[in-house]
């Protein structure tokens, strides 16, 4: 027989099998995927039958979106893929926090000095001119405060604890990751919820609303201070619905994710045309990127500006942007003290940790170290050192491998700043001054004793300023209840409007990519709602 007809069956039947490999999926019984089935009207029980044959673990059952959500392998997913009861399979796409920045600002409440600071933003946003027009401290007699409406905040818990957010409204809560909805690991909800309720009194901050409005918690992401825990479009769904389920009006969020998930865009319609009003955060990537839940049409996507209402360069510009509110160097309520001090004759100068420097105390005798730039024989001193040249992480093991007791290193330009060493490792004390407090201890004080103490403590009533969509939106969440609460029979649809047709126009005339409409304001919002007007920049287009 011709070798070449011998083999021919053989070749033929290795092609076939190739054309197959390639125009097939091909799962590994090891690998899973987390997706969302969707069932046909009548079909949920057999779905139920086949995907628990298939292995599958699930995570939740959403009857009005006609869907589970499972983890299955992905060898299985071909037979579903042709199960004539199943509508459709789409991937459970992730939801991150997203991440702010903390930012060097000093001027902190003082627990030994009480005496409450106004954040910049509340008057941005006009929230004191609807509650405290005339500027006593008071809340006004009859004054809309956001009171009998409920904001449900979707973050990473909330500090009950806080002395500035004791004696908020608080409805309750719900955690999916943990027993404990009203402990904060990193800070973020706590932030949040200060910016839109911190009480008015005579200590830390105030909110957009003085500590009148009721909130319900929904926790959502782990508690260990990370920003590499994540969430799931699933996990979003079933929050809003809780949210729903207890009561409130106003749902405020600050996290996001690239890609859209169709029943997550679904569930949002479905709970906007029943009333409830949504607000996200535009995400911090500083490009055009779309970002879900703020991009659904059903979400006001707010931007965020600064001090001078200029947009962060960090804030994402789409044509989904819709407002724009404070988001640089907003301050704030966190569950927790950074407490970094250098004392010198008992004067007390206060600085900032470095990221992954060691915790603690340390003192010896004060040198000026220039720039630390070389090893030199610094034993038991507490080493100055000016920002600069090398890396932080260079400064503080120059001064280690000198035999320093402690580094501390301060600006090269007015004011302090937040350092890192970069990496975990085996450091010494080492903390940030600002460039005045310095140079003032460089010309005077050298050669005199000096102690640093750099303490964290959790939980406890701290505040600090940090940079992000996600301060923005709950700035807008507030003013949404302040001006709600002036008359509850209005809907959401109607509020909405209000904000969006009052905004303070920003940028390029009209509604734009950067700011929306423009920054979200209170007392213009109240305006038009009392009256047949349109507002100062005319009907949203």
């Amino acid at each position: 027989m011709n070798n070449k007809k011998k083999y021919l069956p053989i070749m033929m039947l290795l092609i076939s099998t190739l054309i197959f490999l390639i125009a097939s999926p091909v799962f590994s019984a090891s690998q899973t995927e987390r997706v969302w089935v969707e069932y046909k009207d009548g079909q949920a029980a057999r779905v139920r039958k086949v995907l628990k044959g298939a292995g599958a673990q699930f995570h939740y059952q959403f009857d009005n979106l006609n869907s589970f959500v499972v983890t299955l392998p992905k060898g299985e997913m071909e037979g579903l893929y042709r199960n004539p009861r199943v509508a459709s399979i789409e991937i459970d796409v992730e939801r991150t926090l997203i991440e702010p920045q903390r930012t060097a600002i000093q001027d902190l409440p003082d627990p030994n000095n009480p005496g409450q600071i106004i954040p910049y933003g509340i008057d941005a946003v006009q929230a004191r001119g609807v509650w405290d027009q005339d500027r006593d401290g008071a809340i006004d007699a009859g004054a809309p405060t956001g009171e009998g409406q409920r904001i449900c905040i979707i973050d990473t818990g909330y500090y009950s604890g806080h002395e500035d957010l004791t004696e908020v409204d608080l409805s309750g809560g719900f955690s999916q990751v943990d027993e404990n909805w009203d402990e904060d690991g990193y800070g973020h909800g706590t932030h949040v919820a200060g910016t839109i309720s911190a009480v008015n009194n005579d200590l830390g901050v105030v909110g957009v609303t003085p500590g009148t409005v009721s909130l319900y918690i929904v926790k959502i992401f782990q508690n260990d201070g990370s920003w590499l825990s994540k969430a799931h479009a699933s996990d979003l769904v079933a929050a809003i619905y809780k949210c729903a389920e207890n009561g409130a009006n106003i749902v405020s969020m600050s996290m996001g994710g690239f890609n859209h998930q169709p029943q997550e865009r679904a569930a949002f319609a479905d709970l906007y045309q029943q009333g409830i009003l949504f607000v996200a955060s535009a995400s911090n990537d500083g490009h055009r990127t779309y970002s879900y839940p703020a991009s659904y049409d059903s979400v006001i996507s707010v931007g965020a500006i600064d001090e001078d209402r200029v947009v962060a360069d960090f804030s994402n510009f789409n044509d989904q942007v819709e407002l724009a509110a404070p988001g640089v160097d907003v301050l704030s309520t966190v569950p927790f003290v950074d407490l970094s001090t250098l004392t010198v004759k008992g004067n007390v100068y206060k600085g900032f940790h470095l990221e992954y420097a060691d915790w603690g105390e340390a003192s010896g005798e004060l040198v000026n170290g220039g720039l630390c730039d070389t090893t030199t024989d610094w034993t038991d001193k507490v080493v100055l050192c000016e920002r600069g040249d090398i890396s932080f992480y260079d400064k503080v093991m120059n001064v280690q491998d000198g035999g320093g007791a402690a580094a501390v290193i301060y600006n090269n330009e007015p004011g302090n700043f937040l350092g890192t060493l970069g990496e975990e490792g085996e450091y010494i004390v080492a903390i940030s001054l600002s460039q005045e407090d310095g140079q003032y201890l460089v010309a005077n004080h050298t050669s005199e004793f000096g102690s640093v103490s750099s303490e964290f403590h959790w939980p406890d009533s701290g505040y600090e300023a940090w940079n992000g969509t996600s301060m923005a939106a709950p700035h807008v969440s507030g003013v949404a209840a302040l001006i709600w609460s002036a008359d509850p029979t209005l809907t959401n649809i109607q509020i909405r409007e209000a904000l969006d047709v009052s905004a303070l126009d920003l940028g390029e005339p009209g509604r734009d990519v950067y700011y929306g409409f423009g920054l979200v304001q209170a007392k213009n919002a109240l305006e038009y709602l009392a009256g047949p007007g349109q507002g100062p920049n005319g009907p949203p287009n």
